[in-house]
Parts: C-alpha cells; structure tokens; sequence
C-alpha cells in the first residue's frame, strides 16, 4: 500500500477526522493524568525539516513523537546542504535513503509537501506551506471549537464506520465562525476554510478588502457589528513578511480597526482563538488573552495531542 499523507485537511475522511479526534482527547487525558501512554512508534524515526522559523508546530511535533516513544531528527536546514544551494529534490532523495517513518515539512513555498510525497517512501505531513495550507493547525482548531461546544456527539461516533461525509455533528452545525485579519497570506484560514465548512459553520470573512481572497462567503470590514453575532473569533497573524508593499503606515492603524478588544466583545459568550504567534494588541487585546473566553493556550495543549492522533494515524 501506498503511505497516506497530510497534505490538506481533504486528504481526511469525516469519518476519518472524528476518529482521530476521539484518539487525540484520549491521549489529552493521558497526559493530563500524567498516565505512560502507549508507544506505537517505538522504533520508529521522523524527520523534521523545517524551511521557515517555528515555535508552537515543531515543538508540538517533536512532543508528539516521543510522547508516543518515537524518535525525532531534526534537520537544521540553516546548516544543510540546502544551504549550499542542493535542490529539495536532491534534499528529498536524501532523507528517503535513510528510511525514515514520516517527514514533516514547512516551506515557504506552496506545494512543497505535494512534491516532496512524490519523492518518498513515506507519509509526509505538511507543517505549513507558503500561504497554502497547515491541515494539523486547522484539526486543532476544530477539536478546541468541539471541546467548547459539547463532546457528546463526538464520543458518540466511536468506532462507527457509517458516518455520512456530511458533519453529523449537531452542537457546531450552524455556530457562526469570524476568521478575522490577513486572510489572503494565511496558510491556517485556508485550511480552516475547508474544515470548518465542511462540519456544517458558516464562516465569515473580516478584514479590510486588501486583505481578502476572493470567496463567495460571507465578507466584512466591520468586526464591531460581526463580534455581536458569531460564536466564535478567530484572529490572524498580520503577516507582513508576505507582503509586496507596506499596506499600512504602522500595524497599530490596522489594530485601530481589527484588534479584537474587551470594548468590542462586550459580553458575548464567543470564544477567542489564535494560531500563534500573537501581536499583542495588534490582532488581540492583553486583557483578551486574559479573558476565559480566549482558547489560545488550549490550541496549543490540544496541537500535541491531535498531532499525537495524526502520527499515530499515518504510521503505526
């Protein structure tokens, strides 16, 4: 059989999502009890090859890895041939000669994971690709919007193989979703977009116009009057180092506008999410990060386990 990859989140079933998310809150519980947990890749090796900088992915990976008693090589590429000017060809054609159990990539370019699975032996799990897609970031923003609103459902979908591609998930079918920001270089909002749809949220896009796709969903640069209305916030990274031209004098003329502030939730029940790294006060509020309402910290501790999932998934 042919390695399954993580490219985007489509190379996932529904069916195949809930599963996973059902192994992803098992092994959370696990490691919040501080429980050994299994070791399915005992003996087995990934490669870490990360082009682009990276704090919350890479760890979370390497965490995930040995939590399930694999072991992790991580290539420094700013010490590589790559360096000296080896194609990723060449790159790939290397590390497929070692052997390795799975390669986890983020490259600056889109579409280095499609390559780099056409020229290995093994799963590739794409980390974040140029303002393509970053499938594991947007699985655990699903499970942490899952969490919020209710498990029942998900727990209820263990071990059944009929589940119709359709999200039969009733307690976020509906939920209103604000992806706030830099949509149009986020790697995240793409994947998102995808998921989250595909399980049945409407999502609405706010941002001023430069910082749009082109989408039929719903659009708006109004994040006062849309913060009243959705269930949940997700904000984005302001990420100016894919930008062609300065777009705004300072980043603080952005957040005039598309901070998310305690002034402008007020008291909605929304919750607050982030894929990190944060511009405090420029994409959220201090006192935001603060706030009950603000999931970030669990996206983090819920990455772990569901890349955890997705390891064992692809590999064991």
């Amino acid at each position: 059989m042919p390695p399954r990859h993580l490219i985007r989140t489509s190379d996932f079933s529904t069916a195949e999502i809930l599963t996973l998310f059902v192994n992803a809150l098992h092994y959370k519980q696990l490691l919040a009890s501080k429980t050994p947990t299994h070791h399915p890749l005992k003996h087995k090796n990934v490669i870490t090859i990360f082009f682009e900088n990276s704090t919350r992915t890479l760890s979370s990976f390497e965490l995930a890895v040995k939590n399930l008693g694999g072991d992790i090589l991580r290539l420094d590429v700013s010490r590589s041939s790559t360096s000296k000017g080896e194609t990723i060809s060449d790159t790939a054609a290397n590390l497929n000669a070692m052997n390795p159990d799975a390669i986890i990539i983020r490259h600056k370019n889109a579409g280095a994971g499609y390559y780099l699975s056409s020229q290995v032996n093994c799963p590739i799990i794409n980390g974040g690709d140029g303002a393509h897609s970053h499938p594991t970031q947007a699985l655990l923003d699903l499970l942490t919007i899952m969490e919020h609103f209710g498990l029942e459902e998900l727990l209820a979908t263990e071990g059944r193989s009929d589940i119709a591609p359709i999200a039969p998930l009733d307690s976020i079918r509906g939920k209103k979703i604000a992806i706030v920001g830099d949509v149009i270089n986020s790697r995240v909002a793409n994947s998102n977009l995808e998921l989250l749809t595909r399980f049945g949220m409407e999502v609405i896009l706010v941002a001023p116009p430069h910082f749009l796709p082109q989408s039929e969903l719903r659009t708006s640069d109004d994040l006062r009057t849309i913060a009243k209305e959705v269930d949940v916030i997700m904000s984005l990274r302001t990420q100016t180092e894919r930008h062609n031209q300065v777009i705004y004098g300072s980043l603080k003329d952005y957040a005039l506008r598309f901070c998310v502030t305690k002034e402008i939730l007020g008291d909605s029940p929304c919750i607050i999410l982030h894929p990190g790294p944060v511009h405090r006060n420029i994409d959220i509020d201090d006192e935001v990060l603060k706030d009950p309402r603000s999931k970030v910290l669990e996206q983090v501790t819920n990455g772990v386990c569901v890349r955890m999932a997705a390891l064992d998934f692809l590999i064991a």
